[in-house]
């Protein structure tokens, strides 16, 4: 069976599948009942195709316009007079442009129409906003504006109400057939018997088949509502945005035309806009154009379009338009309706169910067709073979009827969705443990995850970051936030460069909000300093009004660094850089001394240095060298900033504590055979201490630094990558490299944490890309499968044990199914050519179906995880589905329901004393009730496939108590008082005992089986 699967299903990867792996195996599914329910969670492959189409429209539009826009900069000298006409209820409403004018200004690249609204200036004015202040005005004045240039929203399929999952549920094939055979047998019951007697069989079967129906139709409606909620979850994205004269961050579905938002490296640029301000920005549009060339936008070329990522740089935007006037709106539109990818796990599931749909069709064949000849053997030897009763005609159709239902039996339609519904409860707690799974397959795949390389900054850390040494002028010292004394103790020169290096050369902002307190925006790193620049006096809006930006570059994990180039008030230009201490220092040939004094780097002030930084590193602290350097008036800012030749300001060093739980879940990883290893761009000292303190550093485990893991060959590679426990001052490149190499080469399977824009490549190449949700920036979230919304490392651990937990349920749900498929499909084709007839009729086949489907799945693909399943080995890249432990416990359970079934068919009614007329109804109710019993009682062992202590945990699932309470409770009510619909009779106390007797007896076989080693 396995081979089998892997040809035909096995093409599906848990992410970046083909569209032709996903296409081959829905072809290979030959018997499927409903089509709309076994395909509802896999992708739309044909709205796809749509969004592709658009994407690839959306580059020619935009080709077009940038070749035109081109054109117009040669062209225009001055601007002839548009015959743009203003509509009334926009000049009433108090603007001075339409949004159709807006969108085509800013998606058609349109500078001769800009030009004409007096550029980015004059659109602000006549969308009454202000390109330093942003929005003001009150929430009336909002609603207005929201009328008239609509939501940042894109349309979204409807929310199917319960009724349509009914009606989906009511294309079942083989339910549609069993409705057809129980119309005619109400038709000739009631002609032959008269109402209500004849219509018995016929209205028990269209009860049972509106009882599955329902019930599957509302385990359908949970599911897709828990995915709503989910959906919802996942689009929760904030911005940072200037309203009313304040900072402060808003959802991107609160945006308005009008709105100044500000944008920085991995940020998704969340409407269409148009460039205010901002340094060397270059904008990624492959998501909206597929075209991969970033573009660079300027105040010539100030048009930023929405969906687009900002690859480097910041700068400020003024929102125009938004939602579904956007391409990027209509084109999400369609890409929500093409759905996810398909889950391995689902994939392979339906490749199950077509094997055993395919062995059970024939049963049903073989069954009818023995019966028959049954009937016609009869008719033969009573001399009427030619002459039909309408008895005789009820016989062949319950027969028809029995075979159909054996194909509703054999063919597991629940098994694929059994994966989304444990999915999907998984997904839903997961959430509430601070985990956001994006992709469905996400889930399952992290049960195997053999190999975790994590980030140390806010994963293994706190990411709580404060300065508590620093070295400036060549004095090391130790600083507390309330210490105000190193200020006093620097030469005013001195001090008065170092406020100018933090307070110019940085990421963050030093804002106050609307309470009127101060308030310090920016990443840990860059709050750290501002704090510490404040704690020495300093003031950062003077400090910004008193020199002019003339460049920045912005930092990045590639060059570890990040520049800024002033104009100071004398007009002089001076460069300041900060970044990785070794690397920074290596840039200088010069230091500031104790004195202030500018002295050149000698021997000993560079062993000096050096030993600082180790020392700081040594104890775990992050360290920052801050530099400078006098440039000339010939600096353009089309020109590089220098990387050499600074002058050395000082080194800091901050701390940032690890995480408490950390070291023990590192624990909980090793037991379950899952490798923790660091990946880092801090110094190497630091992250060995780091990762000592974590216990991720073991003794006979390597540190390695990222250019020295660059210069290996492949030999050495294949020898140095299972030892590599921390990469430290590595590069997005060196990550990409080690996950490629241990998921190709070694075979694991690789989950990787990111939070940069550069970590995407690593996080696309990992089998499941965990991105964090405070650090995280929007890039490198779109690029994961997994959100830690709350950047902890024990988070990823839960996510591993939710991943297991989802896989071990499946299989202990298929292990019970398969069971139940066995023993139904050879008790009735066995009794059809022993006795001719069938033991379970079609309204107890459809009660057995919906125990072990909808119900089965309820009970037990929604077991929570326990702490047991991090003491086993990852099941990895090659382990098999269906394991030789499931065959066992299947084959034997199995056997045993048959025989002791088999039993009571060939001497049954011998050893109950039954006699009379009532005696075959008698018979077939005990093996009925006992095969319900002998399920039940399975679905309690199918808990646990290797530990004998079954009942460990079941109080914790109230779930599974619900479904085995309501399945015993109702299957006294069919066998006691549903009889003339379910072809019942009343049980003895002894015959009910037997029936329980039996059911339980399976419970020490399944101990026994468990003992016999496969």
């Amino acid at each position: 069976m396995e081979s089998y699967l892997h040809e035909n299903f096995g093409g599906v990867k848990s992410k970046n599948s083909t569209e032709e792996s996903l296409t081959k195996w829905r072809k290979v599914c030959g018997i499927v009942k409903n089509p709309k329910r076994r395909f509802r969670f896999t992708a739309n492959i044909s709205k796809r195709y749509e969004a592709a189409a658009m994407r690839r429209t959306n580059q020619e539009k935009l080709r077009v316009a940038v070749l035109v826009s081109k054109a117009a900069f040669q062209f225009i000298q001055g601007v002839q007079p548009s015959d743009y006409v203003l509509p009334e209820e926009v000049k009433a409403a108090g603007f001075q442009i339409c949004a159709d004018e807006l969108g085509s200004i800013v998606e058609g690249h349109d500078v001769k129409k800009l030009k004409f609204h007096g550029g980015v200036d004059g659109i602000a004015e006549k969308l009454s906003t202000s390109t330093t202040k942003g929005l003001t005005g009150d929430s009336e004045s909002r609603r207005k504006r929201q009328e008239l240039f609509g939501v940042n929203k894109f349309t979204e399929s409807e929310v199917r109400s319960f009724w349509v999952f009914v009606f989906e549920a009511l294309h079942d094939m083989t339910l549609m057939i069993l409705g057809v055979c129980a119309f005619v047998s109400l038709i000739v019951g009631i002609a032959t018997e008269g109402w209500p007697k004849g219509a018995h069989d016929g209205l028990g079967i269209v009860a049972s088949i509106l009882l599955v129906v329902f019930v599957t139709a509302t385990s359908d409606y949970r599911q897709s509502l828990q995915f709503k909620d989910l959906d919802k979850e996942k689009k929760k994205i904030s911005i940072q945005v200037t309203r009313n004269g304040y900072r402060q961050k808003m959802s991107i579905y609160s945006l308005l035309p009008g709105d100044l938002v500000h944008l920085a490296i991995g940020d998704q640029v969340p409407s269409d806009g148009l460039f205010v301000s901002g340094f060397s920005v270059l904008i990624d549009e492959s998501s909206l154009t597929g075209e991969s060339e970033p573009v660079m936008v300027t105040s010539q070329n100030p048009f930023l379009l929405s969906g687009t990522k900002v690859q480097d740089g910041s700068c400020t935007m003024l929102v125009t338009t938004v939602g579904m006037r956007t391409q990027w709106g209509k084109l999400m539109a369609t890409l929500s309706e093409g759905g996810d990818d398909e889950t391995p796990l689902q994939v392979k599931l339906n490749g199950v169910a077509t094997i055993i749909g395919k062995i059970g069709l024939c049963f049903a064949v073989f069954t009818f067709a023995v019966l028959v000849k049954g009937l016609m053997s009869r008719k033969l030897q009573e001399g009427r073979f030619w002459w039909w009763s309408a008895d005789d005609a009820m016989e062949m159709l319950e027969f028809f009827a029995i075979a159909v239902t054996i194909v509703v039996v054999a063919v597991p339609e629940g098994l694929p969705l059994a994966v989304t519904l444990s999915l999907a409860f998984a997904m839903k707690k997961m959430m509430n443990d601070k985990a956001l799974v994006r992709h469905l397959a996400a889930c399952e795949t992290m049960g195997s995850a053999t190999t975790i390389c994590s980030d140390k900054t806010g994963t293994l850390t706190t990411n709580r970051m404060t300065v508590v040494k620093t070295c400036i002028c060549m004095n090391s010292k130790a600083v507390t936030s309330n210490d105000s004394s190193l200020a006093s103790e620097l030469p005013d020169s001195t001090l008065k460069l170092l406020l100018q290096s933090i307070f110019n050369n940085t990421g963050g902002e030093v804002v106050v909000n609307k309470k009127g307190k101060r308030e310090i925006l920016g990443t840990p790193t860059e709050s750290a300093l501002l704090e510490f620049g404040l704690s020495l006096g300093g003031d950062f809006q003077a400090e910004k009004q008193a020199c002019k930006v003339v460049k920045v570059e912005p930092f990045n994990s590639k060059k570890k660094r990040m520049g800024v180039v002033l104009e100071l008030p004398e007009g002089c230009l001076r460069a300041h850089c900060k970044g990785a201490s070794e690397i920074i220092l290596a840039a200088c040939d010069k230091v500031v001394n104790s004195n202030g004094d500018v002295v050149s780097i000698d021997g000993e002030s560079s062993k000096y240095l050096t030993s600082t930084i180790n020392q700081f590193a040594n104890e775990a602290l992050r360290t920052l060298c801050l530099a400078f350097m006098e440039i000339g008036n010939g600096f353009s800012t089309e020109d590089p900033i220098p990387v050499s030749g600074y002058t050395c300001i000082g080194i800091v060093g901050i701390k940032d504590p690890v995480r408490p739980g950390v070291k023990e879940s590192v624990e909980v990883c090793r037991s379950a055979g899952i490798m923790v290893r660091m990946v880092t761009g801090d110094n190497i000292n630091t992250a060995k201490a780091i990762a000592r303190e974590c216990g991720i550093l073991t003794d006979d485990g390597i540190a390695i630094e990222g250019p020295d893991f660059r210069d290996k060959t492949q030999e050495e590679l294949f020898e140095l990558i299972p030892k590599i426990q921390v990469m430290a001052r590595s590069s997005p490149l060196d990550k990409h490299t080690l996950v490629k190499h241990l998921r190709t080469t070694f075979g694991e399977v690789v989950a990787v944490t990111g939070d940069g824009t550069n970590d995407a490549p690593a996080l696309h190449e990992a089998d499941i890309g965990l991105a964090m949700g405070i650090a995280g920036t929007e890039v490198a979230k779109e690029s994961a499968d997994v959100i830690i919304l709350d950047d902890n490392f024990s988070t990823i651990v839960t996510v591993a044990k939710w991943g297991r937990s989802v896989y071990i349920n499946i299989q202990k749900f298929v292990q019970f199914q398969l069971t139940v498929n066995v023993v139904a499909l050879l008790v009735n084709f066995s009794s059809a050519c022993m006795t001719g007839s069938a033991p379970l009729t079609a309204v107890q086949l459809l009660w057995v179906n919906m125990i072990m489907d909808t119900l089965g799945a309820l009970a037990l693909a929604t077991e929570p995880p326990t702490d047991d399943l991090m003491k086993r080995a990852p099941v990895g890249r090659k382990g098999e589905f269906i394991s030789n432990v499931m065959w066992r416990n299947i084959l034997g359970q199995s056997l045993y329901q048959f025989v002791v079934i088999w039993f009571l068919q060939t001497v049954g009614k011998w050893v109950f004393f039954l006699r009379g007329p009532n005696a075959e109804v008698v018979l077939n109710t005990l093996i009925f009730n006992t095969f319900v019993f002998c399920q039940v009682f399975n679905e309690v062992n199918s808990r646990e496939m290797e530990e004998i202590d079954v009942f460990k945990g079941i109080w914790d699932n109230q779930v599974f108590i619900a479904v085995i309470g309501s399945t015993v409770f109702f299957q006294i009510i069919i066998v006691e008082y549903l009889g003339t619909f379910a072809n019942t009779t009343p049980l003895s106390l002894v015959q009910w005992i037997f029936c329980l007797g039996v059911g339980y007896m399976g419970m020490p076989l399944a101990v026994r089986l468990k003992q016999i080693p496969v």
